[in-house]
Parts: structure tokens; sequence; C-alpha cells
């Protein structure tokens, strides 16, 4: 193995350890600032007493969670229990191996040129979707083994919602890999480099607003946030599937649910919403192309946050109805539409 290979696999090493350290941080700030949005809408201040105007209160909820007592129900199933939390979370973490957060940048101190993600996989869409769909099996393995009715109810519906929501969130991008003619993140971004007329972006969202509109809806429902939340409803199942997690098992399944939020919003900027490339008519300031992708993703985060805190909660069989009457079968007119504007 050459010196060149050497350093090659040392970089990689580096990109998953960092993203590895980025994710597993993101829902101290997160928690706070989902805290202060709802604080905002709801006319109150959320998080202030620990540290200034309460930024330290997720470290505070962290060392809490650490020091919690970790327990077992009795009568679960106690391997089964301890083990679909990290079921549920590592998926979670898979996916970032093929998305891209920018192109390629010199560093300057070893002149070396690195690419600002760790694989660029030809089928990058489909890897995604694949290995994201499968954190519900932590959900459901979660709900059965903790041997509670409830849990095992959350856990059901976790599993109906997934299968009711997959199928048209998979057909929501299948406008964009026809555009692309590719199911490479990169190439998809890549794409949508330029603009219309000099000022209208070459972005999907113009090629594809009723994909978007159905990616969105459906992404929301497969990552639990309201108003699809029925795995968890505390309303009648008490938290769901995981009514009977405590201490750092709960705080795997929450991780897990903050991280599928950033996924979501990664992958809406990267396939509608032209990944890192600037605006048109602002694209002339120098700023760093990873600075657009962060901004934007930012953008949908808070745009979660807000419908959180904005919109009820769904009845059970109305989340069955807008899967299988309504977005499904959008979801094949938009392939049909995509497919005559191409031809």
């Amino acid at each position: 193995m050459d010196i060149n290979t050497l350093i090659e696999v040392a970089l990689i090493i580096v990109k998953v350890i960092v993203v590895t350290m980025i994710l597993f941080n993101l829902p101290i700030p997160l928690t706070w600032l989902e805290r202060k949005v709802a604080g905002h809408i709801q006319l109150r201040l959320g998080p202030f007493r620990v540290g200034p105007h309460g930024i330290l209160q997720p470290v505070a909820d962290a060392i809490k969670l650490m020091f919690k007592e970790d327990i077992v129900p009795d009568k679960a199933d106690k391997w089964l229990f301890k083990l679909a939390p990290l079921i549920a979370m590592i998926p979670a973490f898979a996916v970032y191996a093929t998305i891209p957060f920018g192109d390629k940048i010199t560093i300057p101190i070893i002149n070396k040129e690195i690419s600002l993600y760790i694989s660029d996989m030809n089928v990058g869409i489909l890897y995604v979707l694949a290995i994201g769909g499968i954190s519900v099996y932590g959900i459901m393995l979660g709900g059965w083994a903790s041997n509670s009715k409830y849990a095992l109810l959350g856990g059901i519906r976790s599993s109906a919602q997934m299968i009711s929501y997959e199928l048209a969130l998979t057909f929501s991008c299948i406008g964009v890999v026809m555009i692309a003619n590719s199911l490479s993140l990169l190439d998809i971004i890549k794409s949508q480099n330029g603009a219309i007329l000099g000022f209208i972006p070459n972005w999907n969202i113009i090629y594809q607003p009723l994909g978007f509109v159905i990616f969105l809806i459906a992404a929301m429902a497969e990552i639990n946030r309201i108003p699809f939340d029925l795995p968890e409803d505390e309303g009648t199942l008490a938290a769901g599937y995981h009514v009977e997690y405590s201490a750092m098992r709960f705080s795997f399944f929450m991780l897990t649910e903050y991280v599928a939020m950033v996924t979501v919003s990664v992958l809406s900027v990267i396939l509608f919403f032209g990944g890192w490339n600037a605006p048109p008519l602002l694209d002339m300031l120098p700023l760093p192309a990873i600075f657009w992708f962060i901004a934007k993703v930012g953008f949908f985060i808070y745009f979660f946050m807000w419908v959180r805190f904005t919109l009820p909660r769904y009845r059970y069989d109305q989340l069955m109805t807008i899967g299988w009457k309504i977005l499904l079968p959008l979801s094949l007119l938009n392939i049909l539409i995509t497919g005559l504007f191409l031809l």
C-alpha cells in the first residue's frame, strides 16, 4: 500500500469521526433551539435560567440522562430491549456515508484537495432511502420487547406508518432522478447548476413542485414529527414505543429522531434546492459553498420545528388516508408528468 492510498484511508477515517461527532452533538443546540421556537410561538421565554438565555440547559439535560437510573422492565425481553435503541440509531448515522456537504476544497498547509463527503456512491439516493428505512426496526423491536401494550401499539403504528409513506417518499424522488439521469447525490446537485434567464435558480423545485410537496409530507411522517407522530402519541399511548425507556437508552431514540430530522432537511436541499449552489444574483458574494448548504438546511430545520408547534396531530385513520389515497396516487401522477415533460 503506497503513501497516497494511506493518506486517502486516513482522510476517510477522519471524515467518519468528524461527521459522527457532529451528529452525536446535534441534539445539544437543536433541543435548545426547539424549546426557544416553541417558547416564542406560545409567547413564553423557553429555557432561561441555566446559562445565558438557557443556552446550557441541553448540557444539564445530557448530564441528567447520563446519571439517571437505567430501568429495564422485569418481564421485558432484556436483550432486544437493550439492542433496539442501537438498531434505530445506527442506520440514521450510516446514511451520511454518501451525503455531500460541499464540493472539493484545498487544505492550505498540506496542499491536499479533499472532498466534503465520505463517498460518492453511484446509487446514493437509493442507499439513503434503503438504509434510512431500517431505523423503524429499532422502534418496532423496542415496542415489542418492552412487554407493554402502549409500547407495542406504538411500534405497530410506526411499522404501518413507515409502509404507508415509504412508497410515496421513494416515488417523489423518482422525478428528480429522471431529470438528473443519475442516482448519485453529487450528480443530482450538479444537474442544478446555473440559472434560468439569469435570475431564476435552476433547482428541481422549479420542475418538481408537486414532487417536493409529496416528499416533504411523506418525510415528515417517516421521521414521526407532528402532525404525524402517532407512534409516540402521548395523548393515547403515554409516549408510545419508548414509554418504558429511561436514561441513555431513551436519549438514543431522541438522538435518532433529531438526526432523522436533519437528514430530511439535508435531502430536501440536495434534491430540490440546489445543494450548495448559491441562489442567482447572490453567487457573487464571497461566501463558501458550504455556507449556502448550511443556511438552506437550517431553514428546513426551523420549518419542521415551526410545524410541530403549529399543527394538531392527525387521527390514525386520517394518517392512513393521506398516505394511501392522496400521496401515493399523486406521486405516480408526478412520475407520469415528469416523463411527458422529458419527452
